[in-house]
């Protein structure tokens, strides 16, 4: 064996051995809770827009639009057919004469849709189908041709085909309703026409927009793309965008830059912040919530009254007495005698927080009411925001 190839050997087994030491080291590390910038911003140019229009749903097995009631349905069903060369005014179709149109398998509806960022002419699109008269269900209706607007008036879809929606069945005695009859969808319903892009090949700079507007958030984006690309290129102008100059190197290759920095992760930050939403009892509180030392009791007064009325009768074959109606009433009285104080120390966690006013033992309710008072006695640090 020659001894004088053992050199690389020990070099490696060194190498092995730090690596081994360097992996044990950061397991003991929690891992941050950090997203990628595409999770928690959008980028200039890249935006939904939505689109609305009015149509007529025919094919309904009488659950349609009253034409004596929607004039407006009754209007745009002479329209339609006039547009397809039927004269209805002149041949009496118009509802009020012998031979009105009086059918209730036509609905007026609402059709809305949202046109996706860089969606390209001839592809398609769901669109939403809304009753807007007395129509009772759109089940098993067809949309007709329908063009859809955008904000600037121009028409940027046309929908058209069978709509999905909830039912109605009923009998003499019980009916049983399938999620919403008078609003449902058309599948792939809605063609493209006209285009919404930007050019981003001619983009000098472009704006990151935060979905969470925070200035710590927008400083560690700036900070993390400018690492990144080894320049400063990027900077927050205010707490919901991030400003970023095109390097030389991806000019004319903006597509390129946003795939590049929209995989970097970055740990988001926000507010102190508890939500409730008094409707359903629902408490969401983030993990910076922090509370002064406060004592907290919680109690409420009880009184329940219960009648139980008791039939008095006579002795059997007794010649006198009569029957009668005895009135039993029993009353409680429950003052929380067991709620006592608790004391809940500051600066705790979320955990802790959670952990001590669950010790209490009181509902969802009373707890946003506890949570209200800890607020208004200055000794929460978070806003409170009610739903």
């Amino acid at each position: 064996m020659n001894r004088g190839n053992t050199r690389p050997f020990s070099v490696l087994k060194n190498l092995v051995a730090g690596f081994c030491a360097l992996a044990m080291l950061f397991a003991g590390v929690p891992a941050q809770a950090s997203s990628r910038i595409k999770d928690i911003a959008t980028f200039e140019g890249v935006r939904d827009n939505i689109l609305i229009g009015y149509g007529l749903v025919v094919g309904l097995q009488g659950t349609g639009d009253g034409l004596d009631n929607s004039e407006f349905t009754k209007q745009s069903l002479i329209g339609m057919l006039e547009r397809l060369g039927v004269n209805a005014r002149s041949s009496g179709l118009v509802a009020g004469s012998n031979t009105g149109l009086k059918a209730k398998d036509v609905a007026a509806v609402v059709v809305t849709a949202t046109l996706a960022s860089y969606a390209r002419q001839g592809t398609r699109i769901d669109v939403t189908v809304s009753a807007l008269g007395d129509a009772t269900s759109l089940y098993g209706g067809t949309l007709l041709v329908t063009p859809l607007v955008g904000a600037d008036g121009e028409v940027y879809a046309v929908g058209q085909g069978q709509i999905t929606a909830g039912y109605i069945a009923s009998g003499a005695a019980a009916s049983v309703t399938k999620n919403v009859t008078t609003s449902g969808r058309v599948a792939n319903g809605a063609v493209i026409e006209r285009e919404v892009g930007v050019d981003m090949s001619r983009m000098e700079s472009v704006q990151i927009s935060l979905r969470n507007p925070d200035f710590t958030t927008a400083r560690r984006i700036a900070q993390a793309v400018n690492a990144y690309l080894g320049s400063d290129t990027a900077r927050p102008t205010d707490p919901a965008t991030v400003r970023l100059a095109v390097p030389p190197r991806y000019l004319g290759n903006t597509v390129a830059l946003l795939t590049d920095i929209e995989q970097l992760q970055v740990q988001p930050d926000q507010i102190a912040r508890v939500v409730i939403d008094n409707r359903t009892g629902t408490i969401v509180m983030g993990e910076n919530v922090r509370v002064s030392t406060v004592a907290i009791a919680q109690g409420s007064l009880t009184i329940r009254i219960t009648e139980t009325p008791q039939v008095s009768q006579p002795s059997p074959f007794s010649s006198t007495g009569s029957t009668t109606t005895v009135n039993r009433t029993d009353i409680q009285v429950d003052e929380g005698a067991d709620k006592k104080l608790a004391v809940v120390r500051g600066g705790v966690t979320l955990q802790e927080l959670v952990d001590g006013l669950n010790s209490l033992g009181i509902a969802p309710t009373d707890l946003i009411n506890i949570l209200q008072a800890i607020k208004a006695a200055g000794a929460m640090q978070a806003t409170i925001e009610v739903m």
